[in-house]
């Protein structure tokens, strides 16, 4: 410090030297007898930029040095940053503080009448740098400063999850205003309370813990919540009261909330599930047939899993157990009653007696073979008479049977069903390959779809006849290890295919009208010579063209050559270009044979002149 001390002295000098040279050489001549006006005056027109320019190297060396020295010593102010700052001097309109810059910085004076701050001279406080002018002052905020930090302090209080006590300022459609470090924050009616809340009214001037959930950095939007606080609150309780139950106990508790799964039972602070097998030893559809909302009951721990806090009960299990009162003269062979309860994939739950159920197995329903699924048997609520397979009372399990109450009828299946009877079915159901006919009670048989009809193209059975209907058969085959019946319902007539083959052989020409026209060719349905309903045949597209060059459409009539008939694939293959085209051959073959005619017999008549000629030579 001394050595800058005695380097400004010395600039300070040299500066004061040069003045009374630079007066010199203006030719500035001051007389004792001037008056001191007269200097003022001519100090005022001195061109000290010119003077400035005349100073020697060394003096403008040691300035800059100077100011380098003294740049140093002042801070580094950036805009839009908070700084800690002094209050210097206090006007009506303006506060004036020094944050260590080289100039002071002014705060309009209607930034502090909001906050009603005392402001006194060497207050200390945060100020945010609005804007720095082109003459270096500072343009300050207090409020701007004190802005920026409460919304630091709310993000700050959103990282570390931190509660903030809120003051209610107003409501709004929706929820809650509440202000938090002098920013307003939503806080929606969904959040205020565990349970809903009607009024949002009665909050309002309150003040209530909040946390905050979410922050819209763009928007500056803040969301809070008080409920979140009220569930952990909860969640800690509940931690410490399913700490204390065990597998076993009996609690009271009341009916929550109903779902068709099951219910929730509130167990004073503890929501438990009592799912709908753990309502009643019976089968019920829906847990309203056991439980009501509200309604007080008690129940016993299943399970408790402290790790997820849930908690499972049972009421069923307070019950003593259906099986205990079960006759105890029922075993295997005993006939028993019942009424079907659930239907599942391989078989139907039969309730035997209230709580108390047996299976009955899909394959022990029927001796037929075509039950595709349980429903096609029986549907719940069904009342059946079966036999009782299997029984185990210690693991609770029977399962039983309907179709060995009755004599197997595959035993003598050959000599009831022999190969070539015929025989009325009823449809029972239908599949992507036939049909299945019921021919009595336990003995079905099916028809494929191709043994259906000797005429119609059948895609699916369906097509052919409805359920229920009465279908008269023949059967085609049997083995009563599959216990397969294979029946035919086109077998019954003669196959009119042997017919059609000598009617509309290959090169016959026939009446018919095109039913549908697609890219590739068209559908003809054809006519014999009684103009009667016959067959479909199939034309190739080249072959629709007439005579004209147009194209035979769709509905229109006319005739058509057969090209190709296959009974086996049920083919017909037609042209309506060849019939033209071969009468035209013909016609053209038989004026070629005509014209040979003509002249072999010209030849024979010049011919025979010739040998007259020669004979009468000869008579000569």
């Amino acid at each position: 410090m001394s050595n800058q001390t005695e380097e400004t002295e010395e600039i300070k000098k040299d500066v004061t030297h040069s003045s009374s040279d630079g007066r010199k050489s203006e030719n500035f001549k001051l007389n004792d007898t001037e008056t001191e006006t007269d200097d003022q005056e001519k100090m005022k027109s001195f061109d000290w930029t010119k003077y400035e320019t005349h100073l020697n190297n060394e003096i403008q060396r040691k300035r800059k040095e100077f100011e380098k020295i003294y740049t140093k010593t002042l801070p580094y102010i950036q805009e839009l940053e908070i700084y800690k700052g002094v209050v210097t001097h206090i006007t009506e309109k303006n506060v004036i503080v020094d944050i260590g810059f080289k100039a002071e910085g002014v705060i309009p004076m209607s930034e502090f009448h909001k906050d009603n701050f005392n402001l006194e001279v060497g207050n200390h406080m945060e100020v945010m740098v609005v804007k720095i002018d082109y003459k270096g002052q500072c343009i300050l905020s207090y409020q701007k400063a004190k802005t920026l930090r409460n919304w630091q302090r709310i993000n700050e209080a959103y990282e570390k999850g931190e509660i903030i006590l809120g003051y209610v300022v107003a409501r709004t459609k929706g929820g809650l205003i509440v202000e938090i470090f002098e920013i307003e924050c939503f806080l929606p009616g969904s959040h205020i309370n565990v349970k809903p809340v009607r009024d949002y009214d009665v909050y309002v001037g309150k003040t209530m813990e909040v946390k905050v959930v979410k922050i819209n950095q763009k928007t500056k939007n803040v969301v809070v919540s008080h409920k979140v606080l009220i569930e952990r609150d909860i969640e800690e309780q509940r931690k410490e009261m399913i700490s204390k139950l065990d597998k076993g106990q009996v609690l009271e508790g009341k009916i929550k909330n109903i779902l068709p799964y099951g219910a929730f039972v509130d167990l004073g602070g503890v929501d438990a599930l009592l799912h709908i097998t753990d309502m009643s030893w019976p089968h019920i559809s829906h847990p309203t047939e056991v439980v009501q909302l509200e309604q007080e009951l008690k129940f016993v721990v299943l399970g408790v899993d402290k790790d997820k806090n849930r908690v499972q009960l049972g009421l069923k299990q307070l019950q003593p157990h259906p099986w205990s009162s079960l006759d105890k003269n029922l075993k295997v062979g005993s006939k028993v009653k019942g009424k079907v309860s659930v239907i599942a994939d391989y078989g139907a739950f039969v309730e035997i007696i209230p709580g108390v159920e047996a299976l009955l197995h899909i394959s022990e329903m029927s001796w037929s073979s075509d039950l595709s699924s349980p429903q096609d048997f029986v549907q719940i609520g069904d009342e059946l008479e079966a036999i009782i397979l299997t029984i185990d009372r210690q693991e609770r399990k029977m399962s039983l049977s309907v179709k060995q109450l009755t004599t197997d009828p595959w035993i003598d299946i050959q000599k009831k069903y022999p190969v070539g009877s015929k025989h009325v079915g009823v449809v029972r159901k239908f599949t992507n390959f036939g049909v299945f006919l019921e021919l009595e009670k336990g003995i079905s048989g099916i028809i494929y779809t191709n043994d259906l009809s000797w005429l119609k193209k059948i895609k699916h059975s369906s097509e052919f006849c409805n359920l229920n209907d009465k279908l008269e058969v023949i059967v085609l085959s049997s083995d009563p290890k599959t216990r397969r019946l294979n029946l035919g319902h086109k077998q019954l007539t003669e196959n009119p295919w042997d017919k059609y083959g000598k009617i509309f052989h290959v090169g016959s020409i026939h009446n018919g009208v095109i039913t549908n026209i697609f890219d590739k060719g068209a559908t003809i349905r054809l006519y014999n010579k009684e103009k009667e309903q016959e067959l479909e045949a199939f034309s190739p597209l080249r072959f629709l063209e007439k005579k004209d060059g147009n194209i035979v459409e769709k509905g229109e009539k006319t005739n058509f050559k057969i090209l190709e008939f296959n009974k086996e694939t049920k083919k017909i293959v037609v042209s309506h270009t060849s019939v033209y085209r071969d009468k035209d051959q013909k016609k053209e073959q038989r004026i070629s044979r005509n014209r040979k005619l003509e002249k072999s017999t010209l030849g024979d008549i010049a011919g025979l002149a010739k040998l007259k000629e020669q004979i009468e030579k000869e008579k000569k």
